[in-house]
């Protein structure tokens, strides 16, 4: 269901200009989305509890700050340059 809703959110399954194919584009992209998936969840092992814990609580927050702290004077500072024309 996930890989169905990104493949149409995403990653566009019809051409405009064959509406024909929209049905087996939406199939081929959800089912290599689906593969994908299965495929990396089996490639890398699973975190123990405590240590997804310790990944969510230590790690994330610190580079959620940075990234916003980062982000907001970089979006300030590019809506005073003049557009390029």
């Amino acid at each position: 269901t996930m890989n169905l809703l990104t493949s149409i959110l995403f990653i566009n399954p019809g051409p405009p200009l064959h509406p024909e194919l929209f049905l087996t584009n939406l199939i081929a992209k959800t089912t290599i989305l689906s593969l994908f998936f299965l495929w990396i969840r089996s490639s890398y092992p699973r975190f123990r509890y405590d240590q997804l814990m310790h990944l969510l609580w230590k790690q994330f927050p610190p580079l959620t700050m940075s990234l916003c702290l980062l982000t907001t004077p970089l979006t300030i500072s590019i809506s005073g340059l003049p557009p390029h024309t």
